[in-house]
């Protein structure tokens, strides 16, 4: 095989320890490798580091196997050019699968330049996502947290959620309280509404009137404390948030331009991809990374699976969130799409489409700093009036209808 790295450098890396080759010129011309194990804890790492500078290594290559590759590509990334590859893309030869012959392959794929490197942002917008996978962890917990208060003011016959539209407004949390506390009393509870819940004082004393006793006192009470908790938790990491994306403030507000991104959902999705787009050739090639676009499984002029393959979840989350504010907005080009697929594809492929057609604008804008154009409603129809026309003469001519064209009078 070609060379095309001279000194490579390839780790198999584990929890407790990281296997090291390298493969350099000898005297005669010939190559040849050492191998090293070093541990992971900081000053293994440090002893690595200058294992490596001492044989004069140019790239570095580890697998991404879980978090593990996280620790050595800190302490490494700023004194050699690191290449982290996805383990999938690297096959071992059979009946050799030792540490050192797996770090040995893959310094000698590095060696030939046949390793692909995987999207690793740099060190700000790796910080700024770990903060916001957490904080979308602990919103995920709040819901789950709300979904057994519901649980358990049924298994107490309370029926607060039949007539308050959040049992956790104001007037709810308030009625909550008192029952913890000790008040049963319907006609009090019920005195507790505010504002526009005093309309509903008759319905809510009716709702109130249950069996909530005292174990009942005790688990809604540890619900409540831990959503208070968790809301507390989720205002401090979204302060941390706001301040580490300080620096992306533009491309946040560029986002916020698209129908159905808000604040919140264009911070997850700049921590996923970042603002440099020069990593991701194309829109295309954006959409193929994050799972966002069809497979392409082929073979003996065969088209087989076209299945979406997994990207980042924590991306797709964003993206579906907004994709379901977009198609909930009228007149916009995403609702547009996703009425005109939904018929033939179901829902989950045309929110596939839209999602799609998100991640696509969200290249082009910050590729080129414009702002969010959209297509408008009528984009399908006005594209190809002609082909609309014959479409819906087809379909009133299947219901028994005679129809004849005729051109409108231009206005005087």
């Amino acid at each position: 095989m070609e060379l095309i790295v001279e000194r490579p450098a390839a780790l198999d890396v584990h929890k407790a320890q990281v296997t090291a080759c390298v493969r350099i010129p000898d005297a005669h011309g010939h190559r040849e490798e050492h191998i090293a194990e070093f541990a992971t804890t900081v000053r293994g790492l440090l002893r690595l580091r200058d294992w490596l500078a001492a044989h004069r290594v140019q790239q570095v290559v580890m697998e991404a196997t879980g978090v593990y590759w996280k620790a050595p590509w800190a302490i490494l990334e700023d004194e050699f050019d690191c290449l982290l590859v996805n383990a999938r893309h690297v096959k071992q030869v059979p009946g050799r699968k030792t540490d050192v012959s797996d770090a040995a392959w893959l310094c000698r794929l590095a060696e030939a330049g046949l390793l692909k490197a995987s999207f690793v942002p740099p060190k700000a917008v790796r910080q700024l996502r770990n903060l916001t996978r957490y904080r979308k962890t602990q919103i995920q917990e709040r819901s789950r947290e709300v979904n057994r208060l519901h649980k358990a003011l049924e298994d107490a016959g309370i029926k607060l959620d039949c007539v308050a539209a959040d049992v956790l407004g104001k007037s709810g949390r308030d009625m909550l309280d008192a029952l913890v506390a000790g008040t049963t009393d319907p006609e009090v509870l019920a005195e507790l509404a505010r504002r526009q819940m005093r309309k509903k004082i008759p319905l809510l004393r009716e709702a109130l009137e249950g069996h909530f006793d005292a174990h009942h006192a005790l688990w809604i009470g540890a619900i409540l404390a831990h959503i208070d908790f968790l809301d507390e938790h989720i205002d401090r990491l979204s302060n941390a948030i706001e301040e580490q994306i300080r620096p992306f403030a533009a491309a946040v507000e560029l986002l916020c331009t698209v129908v159905g991104i808000q604040r919140r959902g264009a911070e997850c999705i700049l921590a996923e991809i970042g603002t440099d787009m020069t990593r991701f050739a194309s829109a295309r090639h954006l959409a193929s990374w994050a799972g966002q676009c069809p497979g392409n499984d082929q073979s003996a002029g065969k088209r087989r699976s076209g299945r979406t393959r997994d990207g980042s979840k924590w991306l797709d989350f964003a993206l579906e969130e907004a994709a379901m504010a977009a198609i909930r907005v009228k007149a916009n080009y995403p609702a547009a799409q996703y009425q005109r697929l939904k018929p033939r594809r179901g829902h989950k492929r045309a929110l596939g489409a839209v999602k799609h057609t998100l991640l696509s604008a969200i290249w082009h804008m910050l590729s080129t700093g414009e702002t969010y154009r959209d297509l408008g409603a009528d984009y399908f129809t006005q594209r190809d009036p002609e082909r609309q026309t014959k479409r819906l003469v087809k379909q009133l001519e299947r219901l028994g209808h005679t129809v004849t064209l005729a051109e409108r009078a231009a206005a005087a």
